[in-house]
């Protein structure tokens, strides 16, 4: 992997949900440096958020391994587009399925497209997320809670419960969580709150499925530079923004990517249940 990009970013904003182009710097989703082996080698993948962040970086990882790729993305089809591209010059499948997973409408439509092109679903990565940064309760509207709690949380009931029948013994299911499930930010008590309902669900689902051999695990990143970030916080916390773990930066999502393989892969066929922290030293319970 290359050597982390600058431990600074100059102050920004974005209107959510952002876009690369407008990053400075660039996020590193392991374009140039992600080297695969073969260890997802015929799997068929579903991502959610897989246009940038890091749902790119572990579409790119995935693809570098051997996997087809289904990416759910809102709406930035010149991130997810630029995300395909990486996929398909890895010699892999790519398939593109743009709307807003708070549709549960639209959300029930990812998995069946997902059958409809691969035949099953044998790694489920969900990713996607909202967030928005407040100073108190006041500020955060019924609709904007509504929202997150939809985007964050029912939208990975519904892809989860759609794609457990299309799964077989060794499938795996991989929910990104975070540093926030057991440390909330007061600024994201919303986003907190789904974090720590993701951790709690994933590992109950991997008592439940474990007998059919399906494995269930969260990812817990800590500060990770994506288009979250400037879209959703001010631009003085966005300057300053990943100085406040031990490593005094924040992450590149190419730093998230081999953790996700990991749990794709066979390799972690004793892994289920686990909640894995990718947090520049920052600890978890």
């Amino acid at each position: 992997m290359s050597s982390p990009r600058p431990e600074t970013q100059p102050a920004q904003q974005q209107t959510p949900p952002g876009t690369l182009g407008e990053m400075d710097p660039e996020p590193d989703h392991g374009e140039e440096s992600y080297q695969g082996s073969g260890r997802l080698s015929g799997k068929k993948a579903v991502i959610t958020g897989g246009d940038s962040g890091i749902g790119r970086a572990v579409a790119i990882a995935f693809a570098r391994e051997g996997a087809d790729v289904l990416i759910s993305y809102l709406n930035e089809h010149e991130d997810a587009q630029d995300t395909a591209r990486y996929v398909e010059q890895a010699g892999q499948k790519c398939v593109l399925v743009p709307g807003d997973l708070a549709d549960r409408a639209h959300a029930k439509t990812i998995i069946p497209k997902a059958v409809e092109e691969f035949g099953r679903v044998d790694v489920l990565v969900n990713n996607a997320a909202f967030q928005m940064s407040h100073e108190s309760l006041d500020e955060i509207s019924d609709d904007e809670w509504d929202h997150t709690v939809a985007v964050n949380l029912s939208a990975m009931f519904t892809l989860t419960k759609d794609a457990i029948p299309h799964m077989q013994p060794g499938a795996s299911i991989i929910n990104s969580s975070s540093v926030n499930s057991d440390n909330p930010s007061p600024n994201l008590i919303a986003y907190a709150m789904t974090k720590a309902g993701i951790a709690n669900f994933t590992a109950s689902l991997a008592q439940l499925y474990a007998e059919k051999g399906i494995r269930a695990n969260s990812v817990a990143p800590g500060p990770i530079w994506t288009p979250l970030i400037p879209s959703t916080m001010p631009e003085e916390k966005v300057e300053s923004f990943g100085q406040q773990v031990p490593l005094g930066r924040p992450g590149q999502p190419a730093e998230l990517a081999p953790v996700y393989v990991l749990l794709a892969s066979d390799e972690s066929s004793y892994v289920s249940g686990a909640r894995i922290a990718v947090t520049g030293g920052k600890p978890i319970l």
